[in-house]
Parts: structure tokens; sequence; C-alpha cells
């Protein structure tokens, strides 16, 4: 692991001068494939016996350099950027997934991800068992014969609670399963899920590491510690892979089996591959991730702090608060601070929680969080509407919920034009 700062690391990892142009800026590969030296280097490609380019859905010199400077952030020891967050957790849970297995998963996520988890994996035959990151007796509980993985987030959406990440990967452990945290709302300037017992990372790319609203993508990071061989459970890994004339990954490629995994058998076949000018994008906002993030946490404790004296809230859930219940564990795990996204409970319910959405002129009202702007949502009418009803308070989304993402612009501007808006309800 590199001994250079996480500022600098943001930076320069995994890139270098252009050795043909001298361009410092990593170059955007902006092709297809790639020529091969001769029929036996292609073959050495195609065999997984080389590293090399062969095509952009698989690899991509541009989104190298993404991947080797997001898993040095991390901690891990590859990563593999793909389409979106949604394709990372396709990719990531396909190469641990056959039909008829379980994974359990906290029920404090992303509502697309509830979704995800609920509906469209049963297509592929694999079944979700909910527990609660508030209780972690319930993902002991949840494990049985069946269960493959455990997934959580690090900073659940859309509360804003700070996931105990070390108590759940002692259940992971005992069980004998690997831990993935999806990590997009911490980011590795915030928490480092590695350094906590977890195996596996996934980001959206989309959020705070590119930044700027302006790129899609996903990405997962092998931690490198998993013993795959040792558990026997993973066929994808530890099996004979007939197309690579049986080839066992786990024995050959050793703590980043993981991600070759997800390259040559996820990614290789499902083809969620990010564009290369989106890989540049996300690299040129990572540059800038420490100072941005300090920027939206400092940002978002002083408007949670004005939001809870605020005669027309009810409660705000940031675990930055002092009297928060997840302060405890925010000290622990993050203590630069409590990331940028939190909710809050209007007084008066739905009605006033759309009326806040409606009256506020400087937020942007959007599907999205991690952006330079700030941003509200109504969850209960938008990223949580195809959750089931008794799910919703429970993933966060209650009627009277409103969510924020704090931007980075000037903090009395932001604390204005929310009272303005909270003026009119």
């Amino acid at each position: 692991m590199s001994t250079q700062g996480f500022a600098t690391r943001s930076i320069h990892a995994g890139a270098k001068p252009d050795p043909t142009t001298g361009a410092r800026a990593t170059p955007i590969y902006q092709t297809t494939s790639y020529v091969f030296d001769d029929v036996d280097h292609a073959a050495a490609l195609f065999g997984l016996k080389q590293f090399g380019n062969i095509y952009t859905r698989i690899t991509n010199p541009t989104t190298a350099v993404l991947e080797e400077r997001v898993a040095s952030l991390e901690g891990g020891t590859a990563a593999v950027a793909v389409a979106s967050g949604h394709a990372a957790q396709v990719l990531a849970l396909h190469a641990l997934l056959t039909p008829g297995d379980e994974f359990i998963a906290a029920r404090q996520l992303y509502g697309g991800s509830i979704n995800q988890f609920t509906h469209s994996f049963k297509s592929f035959g694999w079944n979700v068992v909910w527990a609660d990151i508030g209780d972690i007796a319930s993902f002991e509980r949840a494990v049985s014969p069946k269960t493959k993985a455990i997934f959580v987030e690090s900073i659940a959406n859309p509360g804003g609670l700070i996931t105990d990440i070390a108590a759940i990967a002692a259940v992971a452990q005992k069980a004998g399963v690997p831990l993935i945290v999806d990590n997009t709302f911490a980011t590795p300037y915030l928490i480092r899920p590695f350094e906590h017992g977890a195996d596996i990372v996934v980001h959206s790319l989309t959020k705070f590491l590119g930044g700027h609203g302006n790129s899609i993508g996903g990405i997962v990071v092998d931690g490198g510690k998993f013993d795959w061989l040792k558990s026997g459970r993973y066929p994808f890994l530890t099996e004979p892979r007939p197309e690579y004339e049986g080839l066992v990954i786990a024995s050959v490629f050793g703590n980043f089996s993981f991600a070759i995994a997800i390259r040559v058998l996820g990614l290789r076949d499902l083809g969620a591959a990010i564009s290369p000018f989106n890989s540049f994008l996300i690299l040129t906002g990572i540059e800038t991730l420490p100072l941005r993030m300090q920027r939206h946490s400092d940002n978002a404790l002083a408007v949670a702090k004005h939001l809870a004296a605020h005669p027309k809230v009810t409660w705000v859930s940031y675990a930055g608060l002092a009297g928060d219940k997840y302060h405890a564990a925010q000290r622990r795990y993050a203590p630069k601070g409590a990331g940028a996204v939190f909710t809050f409970g209007v007084k008066g319910g739905y009605d006033a929680g759309i009326a806040v959405v409606k009256g506020v002129k400087l937020f942007s009202h959007l599907a999205n969080v991690g952006d330079t702007r700030s941003l509200i949502i109504h969850p209960a009418s938008t990223t949580h509407r195809q959750v089931a009803t008794e799910l919703k308070a429970a993933a966060g989304a209650a009627p009277d919920v409103v969510r924020l993402s704090i931007g980075l612009e000037d903090v009395d501007d932001l604390i204005a034009d929310l009272d303005q808006a909270l003026a009119t309800v």
C-alpha cells in the first residue's frame, strides 16, 4: 500500500504522463478495441495468461486509472469500474450467488436498491433476507445455510445513519460469508470499510466520487482478504472455468481473485461497461474529493443544527448532531464528518414535506445526491415510491421525510432558502 497521503493519491494514484504525447491529464481512450502484437499475444490475453487490453467492454486504459485510484483510496487490492452503482451491485452478487441462494441486506438502503433486491433479483433466483442496522442480532438471526453474503451501506440512505461495520463484519466472519459495504455516501475520505472488516466495497461513482452530477458509473473494490478457497462455497472462484481451460481463479489470482472474477466472468458477459469519457470525468472529480467532502460535511452539520431548532421541524436525522442516536458511531467511524446527506421531518406530514420541496429556490429538486449543488427530494413520493408501505418507515422514508444532499454553496444561503420554504408550510 502506498505511504502517500490521501489528497496526493486522489490526484496521482494510477496515473502517469502519457508515454506517447507527454499529456499530464489521463487521456480519454475513446476506442472499442486494441491491436494485438501477434497471434500469440492475442491468445495469451484471451486465456488470462497475460494482462492487457482486448475490448473496452472488459478493460480500457482511462478506466484502468480510475480503478487503480479508487482501489488505492479504499485500501483494496483491485477494482472494476462499471456502468452504474446498480451494475456494481449486480456484478458483485453475480460472482457470489447461484439460483436459490440468499443474501442478507440492511433495511436501511437506497430505495432503488430495495427494489432491485426485492424484485429484479428474483429473476436470477437470488433471495434477500432483511435485517436492521439498529439491531445487530437481526443479522445473526437472518443467517442460514443458504446465506452467501451480507450487504450494508456505510452511511445509510436516506437518513444518514452510521452503520456499525465492525459488528456486522463479525457476524459475516462467523457465518463464513463476505461483507459487502456500499460506501457511496461516505467515500473513503470519511470511512474506509476494509479497516473495519469489510471484504468488498461498492460505490455509485455517480455521487460523491464524481461529485459534479455529470456522469454515471459504479465500481466494485476487492479487499483481498476473504479466503475463497477455504470457504469452497463460491464456484465462480473455486471451480475450474471451462472457458479458460480449467483455470481456477482463486488459485491463480490470489488476493485480487474477486476483482478478476467480476471482470472476466461478470463484466465480460453481462456487459455493463462504463464509458471512457465518464471514467475521465469521474477521475477529474476525485482529484478534489478531500476538499469537497470536508466542505459537504461542514455545511451539512451547520444546516442540520439550524433545522433541529426550527419550529416547523419535528426531528432531524443526522449523525453529526451531538444528540443523534448514531453520533457515537459517527465519532468512531467518520470522525472527519458525517457526510452531506440527511433527512428531517416537517410538521404536517406528507403534504407539508411536498410543500417544502416545492418552495425551495436554491436547492434543486431531483433524484440524486453527491453534487456540488444542494439537492432536495421527498422520498415517500419519489425514490421510495415503489417500496411497500410497511417498509417505507423502516427504510427512513416515512410520509413527513424530506431528504437533503448539502452542496458546496455558502451555508447561509442554503439556510435562508430552507427558511423561506418552511415559511410556506
